[in-house]
């Protein structure tokens, strides 16, 4: 099985962080958002991931390795693609056409999920869904009698469904979808600009294809400070509940108190502090004389006399602070 991961938007929601770093490889719970990602698709996939292929703009030469290691931890070939142009979901994905062979997974890089369905050797195809008090907002499916998408309608005004897409495609026949992104491309059919991927699956199921939903637990959202904040919170528990190993050994803890879950990273120095809970600390990061509560503190940054909440703070930063909220990018020092 192929995973195509279409992440070519730098993510200006989430600025500053995006400004040196794309959005799917900003860490939560110390591992990229992407790597978390094709982790949750792996375990509702019976199939082997043979290839996971990144459609990406241009990132530069150190972001490109690091995806290709994301797949190499899954034991799956890396590859990147290109999308040069904003041109639309259906046209990111079909930027790794030739991968579009077999059963194939899309996914849209900026969420995380939880669910409890598997998916079935028999499925033509499952689109990941959340059902949401107000779906006015999303793009949402609409199901027949039995249960099978018959459409797709993007912020509907007036009710239709409730259960939202966010973003997780799987296809038994990759072939079948390219044919129909194919059509889109050469018959133009372009929305506000782009191609949409929701034309060709509303062609696939006029077609006699069918597509069912495959309805999610929780859908963790990684678009701006205050849900990747969140995301951080629950991923933290998550790997928590599994008893996964959260600080790593190498890590130097002197006269502090952590409470759990935390992740504290490689080399990571604490000390005179309270860290917890629901605390990020990245590799070589260190903390001093300070109390950090529910907050995503990335690699190489130092933070001393610093009461810090609800926070999202960057690599290679320097804050020497107060009590705050706070939102820092890379390289940023603050003296207050």
């Amino acid at each position: 099985m192929n995973i195509i991961v279409p992440m070519a938007g730098r993510g200006s929601r989430l600025r500053p962080h995006t400004l040196t770093l794309p959005k799917p490889l900003v860490p939560v719970g110390g591992k990229p958002i992407v790597h978390r990602l094709v982790e949750d698709i792996a375990a509702v996939c019976a199939d082997k991931i043979d290839e996971i292929a990144f459609v990406i703009g241009d990132f530069g030469d150190k972001v490109e390795k690091e995806l290709l290691q994301v797949a190499e931890k899954l034991n799956a070939k890396g590859s990147i693609y290109y999308q040069k142009e904003p041109l639309g979901t259906a046209h990111a994905v079909l930027c790794a056409a030739e991968k579009l062979v077999g059963p194939v997974v899309v996914a849209f890089a900026d969420t995380l999920f939880r669910t409890d369905f598997k998916i079935s050797p028999s499925d033509e195809g499952i689109l990941w869904v959340k059902q949401i008090e107000d779906p006015s907002s999303f793009g949402v499916v609409k199901l027949n009698a039995a249960g099978e998408i018959v459409d797709f309608i993007e912020k509907p005004q007036k009710f239709i469904s409730d259960l939202a897409m966010i973003g997780i495609y799987y296809f038994k026949d990759g072939a079948r979808l390219r044919k129909e992104l194919d059509y889109l491309i050469d018959n133009k059919v372009i929305k506000n600009g782009e191609y949409q991927l929701p034309d060709a699956l509303r062609r696939m199921t006029s077609s006699g294809c069918v597509l069912k939903p495959g309805e999610v637990t929780e859908w963790l959202d990684c678009g701006n400070k205050e849900v990747t904040v969140h995301t951080n919170k629950r991923v933290l528990d998550f790997d928590f509940e599994k008893n996964i190993p959260l600080v790593h050994a190498s890590s130097k803890i002197t006269n502090s108190q952590i409470i759990p879950p935390c992740f504290i990273g490689e080399n990571a120095c604490i000390e005179n502090s309270i860290i917890g809970p629901h605390v990020s600390v990245g590799a070589n990061s260190k903390i001093n004389s300070s109390i950090l509560k529910n907050s995503n503190i990335q690699e190489n940054t130092s933070i001393t006399n610093a009461v810090i909440f609800n926070s999202m703070i960057g690599s290679h930063v320097s804050y020497n602070g107060k009590v705050n909220d706070l939102s820092l990018g890379d390289f940023s020092i603050v003296n207050e």
